[in-house]
């Protein structure tokens, strides 16, 4: 399935996924430029990449992209995404999808702003898409990246030897070993408690509009 999904804006107390446009350039063109020693295996674009960065994930097949937006002051901190929907064979319903193409501001690190926001997609692909499995992948050589997925609740599944394009620096052209994570439809109520209760039982609100 490469088309964009219909996804409105997902609303936390802590984010505000907006669908993402070029109006968000300036905004995550600035939040790109902060403290990027994170950054060694995630492609994050510099302030003079933005431009070309946005409209190559607004017209990138099977991307539905996200600006990821602190409540706090209503600036864009961030990307996010659904990549990757999969339908059911011979079917029109989706059975699964990504999360992923993930980046935060250094400032918006450690904040939950992370954890809310996943907890928005998956909300929105459990109970609204009604797809049985999102994905999460990293660097498997990112042990940081890693330990924020499985605090988020996802199991981990194993390495894809040589899966994914490598972001990290000298690596251009070449292949990463990728981590493999999921969440499933069975397991998601209890991901959700927990992800609440991490939240400090804040009510997201207006998490399907």
């Amino acid at each position: 399935m490469s088309v964009r999904l219909d996804v409105p804006v997902l609303r936390g107390s802590l984010v505000r996924l907006e669908p993402l446009e070029m109006r968000h350039a300036a905004d995550l063109a600035r939040a790109a430029e902060e403290d990027r020693s994170a950054y060694g295996f995630t492609l994050v674009p510099r302030a003079e990449e933005m431009g070309a960065y946005l409209k190559d994930q607004l017209e990138r097949p099977g991307l539905t992209p996200f600006a990821q937006v602190r409540v706090a002051d209503g600036r864009a901190v961030g990307c996010t995404a659904f990549w990757d929907p999969r339908m059911w064979p011979g079917r029109r319903e989706l059975r699964a999808i990504e999360v992923g193409w993930t980046w935060l501001a250094a400032s918006a690190q450690g904040a939950g702003i992370n954890a809310e926001a996943k907890f928005l997609l998956f909300t929105y692909a459990f109970e609204v898409l009604k797809v049985v499995r999102v994905d999460l992948k990293t660097d498997a050589r990112n042990a940081r990246s890693r330990r924020a997925i499985e605090r988020l609740g996802a199991r981990f599944e194993g390495v894809l030897r040589s899966w994914s394009p490598s972001w990290a620096p000298g690596e251009e052209g070449k292949l990463r070993d990728s981590a493999m994570f999921s969440v499933v439809a069975d397991e998601w109520p209890e991901v959700k408690a927990a992800l609440s209760a991490r939240l400090g039982g804040a009510v997201t609100r207006g998490a399907g509009g």
